[in-house]
Order: structure tokens, then sequence, then C-alpha cells
């Protein structure tokens, strides 16, 4: 029966649907759920698992089988979920704040709906405590059954919504910028909207279900379980303990399962015919800049519509403009253009225009005569965004930004931060953006999941460039359903960040046990599916398997690789370092001939622990283990195929509890609090020295005063 329990907790979104709590037009959904079509998979999981053993005997007879599995399916597509703002056509209100808060029974997950306990105030099931949202729930108390909880739990609050926005005849959607990992949400009483995965947006409109200028309850059940379906993949077991049994979330994973409501949570205002999508494409030539615009309206019979686009630079000048009817797509051309670059690339990077997109009845529907305000009455709906002008391209040896080599000086990073956990904080963001231009940083890679909009949006402004990862970490025992659910994801994260001119490269996962014979197959199709839905970006993964075994880098565009030297492979050996690199980067180019790069290197290092000479878990170590890995890129470098290194990690952060961390993963070159460590004074030499701008833009406090240079120093000796 526990098992059957477990089941049924991760598909809340199918179990949901027994009893609802009367659902009506508002349960609107923005997108198709593959969880919504669970006979189907099964029935495919089950054909996988009985070929697998039959033909497993056969050797590579199997990759053709689960090749033909892996390449069919109906994939989800996503529509709307353009980022909230305000605008003259648009209101937003923010739900962010105190929540209440209940947590379901490990062994009970399903009690709450089978009680319909979004049927009323959660007060009146259970006694709630407070929550903050945004942010994760296991650290906010003192209670370690929270903190380690697996299953469900549950939160509401109520809200009014103005009286206006029922007079205006405009359309209300409910947003969440991210709930972990599984979600359904009511609004008083009734189910609007459920979403799988984590770190991704969602979205339902719920016109019709509001009361307005009243008192409405918004209830929101969040599941954090993660079984070898979801994307990252875990396992839930019943385990004894000193008085019964007790559900056990385990993944192979190296962070916490943070869980909770971490993004902000808005109701925002839309006309009935609104501005749905908007996808750019950038571009130069000469000094002439062009955005190619497609505007995606929420009606088809788009025959009597215009749209107008208005580019503005950074004053708020007029730059450029275009208008298109029917089609709705066009060109902007910006003379003089200035265009995106990475940080210290250019004196100016991250420069962004601002587009105004506005929609409007096409003027031939207009009465004969009519002007001044009676055409400002034609305007439907206006929607601004942050566009940078740039283009990309990459080779077998290179990968280009504006027709200009990059070599990529980053880190790995995590959402994370002491008591918040994975919660969206706009301080600690603009500290660690702080940083890593105060390093000399100009990348870093979203590990392990889609990271917030907002850090998406200060990675356009400052320059940094993205390698955007979505949330299948440790991939393994590979099967249909979770192919749709990869696929998905993949679409979901295309979708909501194809349009920001810091998303340089896509990663279509970490670390996948990628030396299985299926790997091949399954790789493929993600690969394919991904450079269909966006064929401007390069495609990578981050893969940990030996290149001899690895059966993935095949499908990609460039090669990352993690390699932990003198950490987890002869731990405690600085001279085992540089040569196994370069030997290592050398050994994927020549059988993939592509770029490469090392997206992990690193040693945990506990802060103020410092040895001589220097041993394992020092900060003096860490320095050490940097030192020999700057030797093996700059000798990589040369070679032309070689484009970059990434640290892992940006600042410790936290893990499931085991004897192998004290306190969490302590790799950061900062503290989990934002503090340096040695290391990051060695590392933001080197990456200030490797910036195209050259010694004229060195920080001035890169290199301490310590004495004359030897020039200064040999004549002083000879004045004595």
């Amino acid at each position: 029966m526990a098992a059957e329990g477990v089941t049924c907790v991760n598909t809340l979104a199918t179990c949901v649907g027994i009893d609802n709590g009367g659902s009506s037009g508002g349960n609107t959904t923005r997108r198709r759920n593959p969880r919504e079509r669970p006979s189907k998979m099964t029935r495919n999981l089950m054909f996988a698992v009985v070929t697998f053993m039959v033909m497993g005997v056969i050797g590579y007879m199997v990759n053709a089988v689960f090749g033909a599995m892996y390449t069919s399916g109906n994939e989800s597509s996503t529509e709307g979920l353009l980022y909230p703002i305000e605008s003259e056509t648009r209101e937003l209100k923010m739900l962010d704040g105190m929540w209440n808060f209940v947590r379901s029974d490990s062994n009970n997950p399903s009690q709450g709906i089978r009680e319909k306990w979004f049927s009323d105030d959660l007060a009146r099931f259970r006694k709630t405590i407070d929550m903050p949202v945004p942010g994760s729930y296991n650290d906010i108390t003192e209670d370690a059954s929270l903190r380690d909880h697996v299953g469900t739990v549950w939160y509401d609050r109520k809200f009014f919504v103005p009286r206006a926005w029922e007079k205006s005849g405009d359309r209300v959607f409910i947003r969440f910028g991210s709930v972990h990992y599984d979600a359904i949400v009511w609004i008083n009483g009734v189910q609007v909207v459920k979403h799988e995965f984590g770190h991704l947006p969602f979205e339902a409109e719920v016109t019709k279900v509001l009361k307005y200028g009243e008192e409405n309850r918004i209830t929101v059940l969040c599941d954090n379980v993660l079984l070898q379906v979801t994307i990252p993949q875990g396992k839930v077991d019943n385990q004894a303990i000193d008085n019964g049994v007790e559900l056990v979330q385990s993944y192979t994973f190296d962070f916490f399962n943070y869980a909770g409501i971490h993004r902000s949570v808005v109701l925002y205002t839309v006309p009935q015919v609104y501005i749905q999508d908007v996808v750019v494409n950038t571009g130069f030539k000469g000094d002439e800049g062009h955005i190619d615009y497609q505007i995606v309206a929420n009606t088809n019979e788009t025959e009597h519509l215009q749209v107008s686009v208005k580019m503005f630079d950074r004053n708020g000048t007029l730059v450029g403009k275009d208008s298109s009817e029917a089609k709705l797509q066009g060109t902007v051309v910006i003379p003089q253009v200035k265009l995106w670059w990475p940080y210290l690339m250019d004196p100016e990077p991250g420069y962004l225009y601002t587009m105004e997109i506005t929609l409007a009845q096409a003027k031939s529907n207009e009465a004969p005569g009519t002007s001044g305000d009676a055409a400002a009455d034609a305007v439907l709906d206006v929607y601004r965004m942050k566009v940078g002008i740039r283009t990309l391209a990459w080779t077998n040896t290179s990968f280009l930004i504006n027709e200009k080599p990059i070599y990529f000086r980053g880190f790995g990073r995590h959402e994370d931060s002491d008591i918040r956990g994975k919660g969206l904080d706009l301080a600690l963001l603009t500290k660690d953006f702080n940083l890593l231009k105060w390093v000399g940083a100009n990348a870093y890679r979203t590990s392990h999941y889609p990271y917030s909009e907002e850090s998406m949006q200060f990675a356009d402004e400052h320059g940094i460039m993205i390698i955007d990862e979505c949330p299948s970490v440790d991939t393994e025992n590979y099967s249909q359903i979770l192919l749709q659910k990869h696929k998905s994801s993949i679409e979901q994260l295309v979708h909501r960040d194809r349009n920001h001119p810091s998303v340089v490269m896509w990663s279509i996962a970490n670390e996948p046990r990628t030396g299985k014979i299926e790997a091949d197959a399954y790789f493929a199709a993600v690969a394919q599916y991904t450079k269909k839905l966006d064929p401007t970006r390069p495609i990578t993964a981050a893969i940990a398997v030996n290149v001899n075994d690895d059966r993935a880098a095949q499908h990609l565009d460039i090669v990352s690789f993690n390699r932990y030297n003198a950490w987890y492979a002869n731990s405690g050996r600085l001279n085992m370092i540089t040569n196994r690199v370069i030997e290592e980067a050398q050994a994927w180019n020549q059988k993939h001939n592509k770029p490469v790069l090392m997206s992990e290197y690193g040693a945990d290092t506990m802060e103020g622990l410092h040895t001589l000479p220097a041993y394992i878990w020092s900060e003096d170590y860490q320095t050490r283990v940097f030192s020999q890995h700057f030797k093996a890129f700059d000798a990589l470098r040369k070679q032309q195929f070689f484009i970059g290194e990434f640290v892992w990690n940006f600042a410790d952060f936290k893990t499931a509890q085991t004897y192998t961390r004290v306190g969490g993963n302590k790799k950061g070159i900062f503290t989990r609090n934002r503090q340096p460590k040695a290391a990051a004074y060695l590392l933001r030499q080197r990456y200030h020295a490797l910036g195209e701008l050259g010694k004229s833009h060195l920080p001035d406090d890169l290199f301490l005063y310590t004495a004359p240079n030897d020039h200064l120093l040999s004549k002083e000796r000879t004045e004595l």
C-alpha cells in the first residue's frame, strides 16, 4: 500500500481529476501536460522494459529497439508566458508575502484532496503556520521533519481583486514563476491549473472564477517527490525508523531537493485581444542592426490587426520602428547599432534596447475621418521588453559572438542560500552579479535547472553569457515516459528564454549515464528536438563518463566535460592534474572534431583552514588545484579547439546529509554567505588578465602593492 501511495503522490496531476472540486471554465491550462496521458505512457514504458530484458543479450541490437522507441511520441507545446509587466493596457497584482502553510502526512499524501482542503480555509482542516512566498519551506522552521519532508504540502492566502478589473472587461491570469516540483492550484475552490517541473513558470486564465471587489482565496498543493520518471529523477522507499516506518527520498544529484513556491506569484490583466507571445531574432551588417520579430496574438483572426514596433536606446531615444498588418511580423532596422557584448569584451557590455510593441485594429477598419483620440482607442495592447542585438556562430574549433571568438571564463552555480533555500531573493541576486563582475567572469551555467527569469534579465543587463541547462541531472533508467518529460522540460525552457541575448547555449543534461547503450538513441532524440526548437544556439551537455564510453557527445555541437582530478580521482595529488586535463580534452576533440570546454573542476574547501604544504580541504589546496588547471587550460588554448573553463562552484551550497559533506558542498570560491576564500583572489587575477579589453581596464586593486618592480628595485640598490 505504501508503494501505491507514493505513486499517487507523483501522479496528482492525474489523480486529482477524480474530484477537483467542480472545476469549470476557470481551469484553463496554458500547456499540454504529459502526465495527462498515463495509460499510453505506461504501455510504452512496459513495452520498453520487456523489450530491453528480451533483447539485452543481443548487445547492440538494443540500440535499434530504443532508437525506434525514442523517436515517437507527442511533444508538449507552451503558449504565452510572457514575463508579466505593467503597461497602458496591463495591470498586475503581486501575491508575494506571508501565506498559510500545512504539511500533509507523508504516508497519506492525498488526504487533502480527498477531504477537499481546497474548498475552504486550510486553517479549518489543520493548524497552519506562516510561510513566506517566495521561498523554500525546508529551512524556515526548526523542525527537522519539515526540512526532510517527503510528499505534499499546502499553501493558501486571501486576496482582493479590484472591482475595476471586472468593469474593464479585461482577462485575468494567475502566474507562478516556479513551484517545485509538482503543483495544483485552486481559486475559490475551483481547480485552475496543474503543472509539473520545478524551476519553470506556468499560468492560467482565472477571469471567471474571481470575485471582483470581494475577498478571494488561492490554494496551492506542492509535491516534492522525485521518481524515476520525473526530471530530475529520484527514488522513494519505506524505511524502518525507531517508532515505525517513514518515506525516505533519495537521489544521486549533489544538491538539496528544496521545495515550495520558489518564485513570485502574480495576478495580471490583459485586454480581450492581446499580445500572447513574442519571438525575436537579431543580427547586423556593418553598422546597421536588425531585429526580426514575430508577434503572436491570442486570436487566429489577425487580418484586421496591425502591430507597430518601436526601438528605444538606453537614453529613451527612438532609433528604429516598423509596422505590419495581418501577419504581425517584420524587421526593425537600427542605424549605428550598439551590439550586445559579453562583460570585459566591450566598454559597454550588455547593451539593451527597449522594444515597444503595440497591437491595434488595422487602420483600414477605422471609421472614415477618425484621428486623434479615436485613433488612440484603436490600440488593443502594449507590451515592452528588452532586446540585445548580437549574432552567434560556431565551428568545429570555435564559438563566436558578433563574429569574434569567445573564451568562456565562468562558473557552475546554484540558486541556493541560507534560510530561503532556492527562493527568489533580489538582494542576493544583485550581490551575486556584483561578485561575478568582481571576479571577471563572463559566463555561468545554470546548473542544474532553469534559474529565475529575473536572473536571466540580470545576465542580459550585465553582459554575462548563460549556458542554459534543463533540470535533467544524473539521467538514468531511460524510458519513453522520461523522454517525453525531458522534451517537455526543454520545450518550456526554450520557450521561456529564447529572447534573452545572454543565453548562448542550451545544455540538455548534466552528468547523464551516457555509458549505457540506450543513451545513444535517447540523447539523439533529445538533441534533435532541441535543435528543432532553436537552431540558432549550439547544444551541449556536461558529460562525466570516460570519452571512450560516452554515447551522447556525438549528438552535441559543443563538448563539455566534468572532471575532478586531485579530488575524486587521485585525491591530494597536485602533480596529477595538468597532463590529465590536457590529454582528456584532446581526446574529446580528436574523437568528435568539435569545440571543447571544461564545465566542472574544483575541490572542497573549508574556509579558514590553511596548511603548508597544501593539504586536501584547505584553502591553500584549492588555490593549487586551480593553478594546475590553469596551466592545462593555457596549453589547450594554443591548440585552438578549447573554448572555456568553468569552476565548480561559485559559492558553497546545501546538499543531502552525507558523511562526505560537512554542511553541504564546499567547492565554492565564495562561502554560502558570499565571502571570498583565497582561491577567489587567484581566480580574479586570471579572469581579468584574460579579459579582451586588456591591461588598461584591469581593476586598481587586482594586485596589491608589495614592492617596486625589478627595474626600480635594481636602480634603488645601485644608488645605495
